[in-house]
């Protein structure tokens, strides 16, 4: 089972294996600099020469990064159109340098209200980004959202747009990654009707384009379009999806990462929701 959560690169991105492996992870999703800061992140030879050697002494399977809050490469904005792919690419450069599993991204906001040129204006930076790295081996994953403002990404339909839009030559480098709090959000009700949500992800996105999970309970309810993550079996997605999900063979071997709430006992927090997700898997519900 490849599960995990996402770990704090506190005091340097070469402890955060030890921190996934304190909780019981081996899956582990960093950011690799400031998520709401522009200045770029250096990545020195000894970091990552660090880093690989953690992940492979706390036994981490699989590692991936989430890209900055500020970039918005669906902007309509040229200044912060250019700026955003700029960082979006310093950040491809530090997940293929310190040989990452994964990029999740943000499909962006468009803040004129044209949607369509939104996806069309991100399809194409991402098209341009991998192009500037020369393909690499990081897969870049886009991350169903809750469709909260101006937010892209909040239906399949718009998550195959931009797959299609990005072309095919790079399809092997995109994926997507599903947040269960943001499809619960977005409307996708996963607690009355697990089999039709993802038949419907199959049929406009394709099952196989599924490459890594967020698991979060939602606070917030269906339809809402409100991005609040709440604790596993706490929330209004409740456990039943997560008891689906988790045993669903269709993805035994896709990752599944938690981003639920730290609160003041992270460690704590992250162990109780991971044992509840494997419960799951077990189909044991005891708290």
């Amino acid at each position: 089972m490849l599960l995990g959560a996402h770990v704090s690169t506190a005091g340097g991105l070469e402890f955060a294996p030890a921190r996934g492996a304190e909780i019981g992870a081996n899956v582990i999703q960093v950011f690799t600099k400031q998520v709401n800061r522009w200045a770029e992140r250096q990545i020195s030879e000894e970091t990552v020469d660090a880093f690989r050697a953690a992940l492979g002494a706390h036994r981490i399977a699989v590692s991936g990064s989430h890209d900055s809050y500020l970039i918005n490469l669906a902007s309509p904005d040229p200044s912060l159109h250019e700026r955003s792919l700029d960082s979006f690419c310093r950040e491809l450069e530090r997940c293929q340098a310190l040989g990452l599993d994964f990029l999740v991204t943000h499909p962006g906001n468009a803040t004129d209200g044209d949607r369509a040129s939104g996806l069309r204006r991100n399809a194409s930076a991402l098209r341009q980004a991998i192009q500037r790295m020369g393909g690499g081996d990081t897969p870049v994953l886009i991350e169903a959202t809750a469709g909260q403002g101006t937010a892209l990404g909040a239906s399949f339909e718009e998550l195959a747009a931009l797959l299609d839009g990005i072309g095919h030559d790079f399809q092997e480098l995109l994926g997507v990654c599903i947040d269960t709090a943001h499809l619960l959000a977005a409307g996708y009700d996963l607690v009355a009707d697990y089999d039709g949500v993802m038949r419907e992800l199959d049929r406009l996105v394709g099952l196989d384009r599924v490459r890594l999970f967020h698991l979060n309970d939602s606070k917030t309810p269906l339809g809402s379009r409100v991005d609040r993550h709440e604790q596993i079996g706490e929330g209004y997605l409740g456990l039943e999806p997560f008891r689906r999900l988790m045993r669903d063979p269709r993805f035994r071997d896709v990752p599944k990462v938690i981003e639920t709430p730290k609160g003041e006992e992270p460690l704590r927090n992250d162990r109780k929701n991971l044992r509840r997700l494997r419960r799951c898997a077990a189909a044991t519900y005891r708290h």
